[in-house]
């Protein structure tokens, strides 16, 4: 009898420890979820709507509190004492010890910052309450009630409450993370006062930001000492952290990406660092869900140019007629406009090859000056004209600027070149957009000699346009001329599967597969050197297909 009761012991040992894994899993997924949707509630909140019978209350779930109103109810009294904790526990170890749901490669990892630590002291205490009010009731109502029950319940009501904890915890620490805001905020107001001389530029659009943040820092560097913000740092504190931590005395230039995905971020990000020069790259269709139409984007994206002061720089994008009606709202500034048809500088001759590209950049007064660079794309172009708009105004030669220009890597993962022991490589997984995804199968097209191959999952984030713009894609993509499409999804890339048929692409040069994984091999065994692929667009870690 001892031996059995230390059985049953030890089973119930074992539940506890594989539960405890799926609740450590389960938990880590929706807090960088709730990283992932910027730490905002309605987001999250929409986000948990959204995959609400996948990830919140799926059918393990059901199954499991199923089970367990039918031992309690129906069944349990058939059964010895002992016999619903074998049954129960092997049960729930079968079912929750798989947590491939939860765990997965993830494109951007769950970053442990400061926030996330404080968020994970509410989260963890709010977690493992149930567990252990399971666990002291099963102590509770031993020999009234076998206590397997209670303590599959606490373990499993535990599992299904996690992502409502997290938006709990969230709702519990906005307050202080607020107040741990604004104080980052008046420090960094505070070091910018301090440096009169310091001239600042604001980069904003729709498209584009990140890589004209680093084409323009490469370009001001020949003369200047220039701090620029890292990577996709532009929310309110990700300038702050730049601005107080990497931003010294010596510095002449400060380059601060402004990212906005609802109206009044722009102005919010302006008033804690205003700048001096505003360049506004593209007004497209970026997170229309939140934004629900251009119009609210541009004027939106146009707060950067109304935040100037009267006599201060917007150099804009001649090509859009949206980008141009916000400058003309202003007649106190200067403006250069910089374009492929039109604007003070354009760009000529353009040209791409395996190394690179090549062009010819414009002044409209005459001057001209050739320029060769790594860097792939119309966009890529369009970011090198602002900035030389940005390096003549300031007093740089164009000779000087076209060399710095040469000396440019590409942004990882944005049309990055890349070569393998076979084939050439066109790296484009960052987040992709309708302009920058049909530039990119441009640039492929653009190539000669081998074999053309396109490997996309499609776009997301696009709200009620997405599959609309994901069937233009497989339209583009149908009169491109290139020689092989891998799709990766069935369900996600239908509408550019349409689009393909559309534009009477042959099926046969079309493969669908099921993970980045497989199309990888297929490449393998497929191609040969002077082949060349194009990786359009990874799905960001808050994307999941049901």
């Amino acid at each position: 009898m001892a031996t059995y009761l230390l059985f049953i012991q030890v089973l119930l040992f074992l539940l506890s420890v594989v539960m405890l894994r799926h609740l450590y899993w389960r938990t880590r997924f929706f807090v960088h979820m709730f990283q992932q949707s910027g730490y905002k509630l309605n987001e999250f909140w929409l986000w948990m709507k959204d995959h609400w019978n996948s990830h919140v209350l799926n059918g393990t779930h059901a199954l499991t509190n199923i089970l367990l109103l039918l031992f309690v109810v129906f069944i349990g009294h058939w059964f010895t004492p002992t016999a619903p904790a074998v049954i129960i526990s092997v049960y729930l170890m079968i079912w929750f010890w798989p947590v491939d749901l939860y765990r997965r490669q993830e494109k951007k990892p769950l970053a442990y910052t400061a926030r996330v630590q404080r968020l994970l002291i509410p989260v963890t205490l709010l977690v493992i309450l149930f567990p252990v009010l399971g666990a002291l009731a099963a102590q509770l109502l031993k020999g009234m009630l076998p206590d397997v029950y209670m303590l599959a319940f606490g373990w499993v009501f535990g599992v299904i409450m996690v992502p409502f904890w997290v938006l709990l915890a969230g709702f519990l620490t906005k307050p202080i993370e607020k107040y741990i805001q604004k104080g980052f905020i008046r420090s960094a107001q505070q070091k910018l006062a301090s440096m009169p001389g310091l001239t600042v530029i604001g980069i904003t659009g729709s498209y584009g930001k990140t890589s004209t943040k680093f084409a323009l820092a490469s370009m001001l560097s020949e003369r200047f000492s220039v701090c620029f913000t890292p990577g996709s740092f532009n929310t309110p504190m990700g300038i702050c952290k730049v601005i107080n931590n990497d931003l010294q005395a010596h510095h002449q230039v400060l380059i601060l990406e402004m990212g906005a995905r609802y109206p009044g971020n722009i102005a919010e990000l302006c008033e804690i660092a205003h700048p001096n020069i505003a360049i506004l790259t593209i007004i497209g269709k970026a997170h229309l869900e939140t934004f629900g139409s251009q119009e609210v984007i541009a004027k939106t994206k146009g707060e950067l140019i109304q935040s100037l002061h009267p006599g201060e720089l917007a150099v804009v994008n001649a090509d859009d007629h949206r980008v141009m009606a916000q400058a003309a709202r202003r007649n106190d500034i200067s403006v250069i406009g910089a374009g492929l048809q039109q604007g003070d500088f354009t760009a000529t001759d353009i040209r791409y090859d395996a190394s690179g590209c090549s062009f010819t950049v414009c002044h409209k007064d005459g001057r001209q000056v050739p320029v060769r660079t790594g860097l792939l794309g119309q966009h890529n172009v369009y970011n090198i004209l602002f900035g030389f708009a940005v390096g003549d105004h300031l007093g740089l030669r164009l000779e000087t600027l076209a060399l710095a220009v040469s000396r440019m890597e590409p942004v990882e993962h944005r049309l990055q070149l890349k070569q393998t022991a076979t084939y050439t490589v066109i790296d484009d997984a960052f987040n992709s957009n309708p302009v920058g995804a049909r530039n990119a199968i441009d640039v492929l097209a653009g190539f000669q000699g081998g074999k053309r191959v396109l490997v996309t999952p499609g776009m997301v984030e696009l709200g009620d346009i997405e599959e609309e713009e994901n069937f233009m894609l497989g339209e583009h993509i149908g009169t491109s001329g290139i020689e092989q499409v891998i799709l990766v999804g069935q369900k996600q890339t239908k509408p550019i599967q349409d689009g393909l048929r559309s534009a009477g692409y042959p099926e046969e040069k079309t493969l669908i597969v099921k993970s980045l994984f497989e199309a990888n091999a297929w490449l393998q065994q497929h191609l040969t050197k002077g082949d060349v692929v194009l990786y359009e667009n990874d799905l960001p870690d808050m994307y999941v297909e049901d």
